[in-house]
């Protein structure tokens, strides 16, 4: 059924040991179909990979930053992206990835992974995987040759702002970031006072509140949710969004795996 997540609700877990660092994260759902976490390091943390804990998974992953500077690092490849607060990076299964907090303030990062831990594709899927002996972090080939040409594209997918493809759903602006096979993540923007219309889809929602006061309902459940709280939408339930006269509300979403409305 429809569910409420308060921020202070989520629950608390440490990911990792001594070599492949400690990472607090704050699990908002975990089911079947879409697996949506807040992670967190102190400014200067890190995380990198163990023989126990591997970072290399067969989900779509989009980590949207909620706070601070991520540098998110591919030590098979050596690409290295930074993204700032409102920022996200998207990769596909088999990407190994290492994450380092870079800013003055601790990084706080919204995940969304789908396929989910539950279907076998997170740490019994990296046990399957070739461990990584050594760890790189720079492109080789652009010292001396970085002029008029950037390095192509890689495994890591920096989306700003102006990368969404924008869309009016039923009355709520959408910026959609990134939707495959698998997931669908974006963000949504209700005016103040003003509410949008019943929607659903095919797949499972999970919604997080980043601004403003967020109204919710759906299948009798009602919630005004405040930035950190979340709710959880099941497939195929008619749902809709509001903004309180407060202000404008903003908040991120994650569909998984289909953002089509039921057939």
């Amino acid at each position: 059924m429809p569910t409420v997540i308060r921020a202070a609700d989520a629950v608390r877990h440490t990911w990792g040991d001594e070599e492949a660092g400690f990472v607090e994260d704050w699990i908002y759902v975990s089911s079947q179909l879409i697996h949506t976490i807040v992670f967190g390091l102190p400014p200067g943390g890190a995380f990198r990979h163990s023989e126990s804990f591997r970072t290399v998974f067969a989900a779509d992953e989009l980590l949207y930053v909620l706070q601070g500077t991520l540098v998110l690092a591919n030590p098979e490849t050596g690409e290295v992206v930074r993204a700032e607060t409102g920022e996200s990076v998207f990769f596909r299964r088999d990407t190994w990835h290492h994450g380092f907090s870079y800013g003055d303030e601790p990084l706080r990062v919204l995940e969304y992974f789908a396929p989910p831990p539950a279907t076998g594709t997170s740490g019994a899927y990296a046990q399957t995987r070739p461990y990584l002996e050594e760890s790189v972090y720079a492109v080789d080939g652009v010292v001396g040759a970085l002029a008029d040409a950037r390095p192509p594209g890689g495994s890591f997918h920096v989306l700003r702002g102006e990368d969404s493809v924008w869309r009016l759903d039923r009355g709520v602006l959408v910026g959609l970031l990134v939707s495959t096979e698998h997931l669908t993540v974006g963000t949504l923007t209700v005016p103040a006072g003003q509410s949008g219309q019943e929607e659903s889809h095919d797949g499972e929602e999970l919604l997080y509140a980043r601004g403003g006061e967020l109204h919710v309902e759906a299948a009798g459940v009602e919630a005004t949710l405040q930035p950190g709280d979340a709710f959880l939408v099941p497939a195929g339930v008619t749902h809709r969004y509001a903004a309180t006269d407060a202000g404008v509300a903003e908040a991120v979403f994650g569909v998984a795996p289909s953002y089509a409305p039921p057939a």
